[in-house]
């Protein structure tokens, strides 16, 4: 597990340039960029990092900062950065993982407004906490508050960073059926040794017994 920053998969876009001057001018206006990192803070947003065609790198920088390479800025939305993202970093640590089983996966999300966001899967990415001596204030591993970040880019140009209960993703082979699950959040901590029912074999024996407490 990273800390602090992770690769991804890198990935060709564009950056809209006035990400580059702090919101305070080149408004409309693009340049090609490679995006390849990421940086979490908890409690902030996911920031990206990005090299551009001057060999120039920028660091951290919102989700909204980018947009697709081959879409015309102008013909792209723009959106709240809450509008693509839903939840902050939940930790300093962050892992990146490429599912195999989404790679080619289309899908959409439920948004803010109400409204289907469809696009295609690019990678996930999840927190947690290294060691048990920190206490886990942004709830990364607590059962019912946990998330997970599925990175999208969209069909109208954007990316965005969605959890699991606001997707839905297409296989076309396997997902036939066409309902919205109305699942229950997870709120259990599953645990094999806490239940206090039984004990092994007070041996030396590699292949000790277990008993069942009385």
């Amino acid at each position: 597990m990273a800390y602090l920053n992770a690769n991804i998969p890198t990935t060709y876009a564009q950056i809209r340039r006035e990400y580059l001057y702090d919101l305070k001018k080149h408004h409309g206006e693009v340049e090609d960029c490679i995006i390849f990192g990421l940086t979490s803070l908890g409690g902030r947003a996911i920031l990206f990092h990005a090299i551009m065609g001057n060999g120039a790198i920028f660091y951290r920088l919102p989700i909204s900062a980018f947009i697709q390479t081959g879409f015309r800025p102008e013909s792209v939305p723009t959106r709240r950065l809450d509008e693509l993202e839903l939840w902050n970093c939940f930790s300093y640590y962050p892992t990146v993982t490429h599912w195999s089983i989404l790679s080619a996966a289309s899908g959409y999300y439920f948004g803010k407004d109400k409204k289907k966001h469809h696009g295609r899967y690019l990678f996930t990415v999840d927190w947690g906490h290294p060691d048990v001596n920190m206490l886990d204030t942004d709830h990364s591993e607590i059962p019912q508050e946990h998330k997970c970040a599925h990175i999208i880019a969209l069909d109208d140009g954007n990316f965005a960073a969605q959890p699991n209960n606001r997707c839905i993703w297409d296989l076309p082979s396997f997902t036939v059926k066409n309902n919205i699950p109305d699942w229950k959040v997870q709120t259990n901590e599953w645990n094999v040794e806490d239940s206090g029912k039984w004990k092994t074999q007070d041996t030396d024996n590699f292949f000790y017994e277990i008993e069942e407490k009385k």
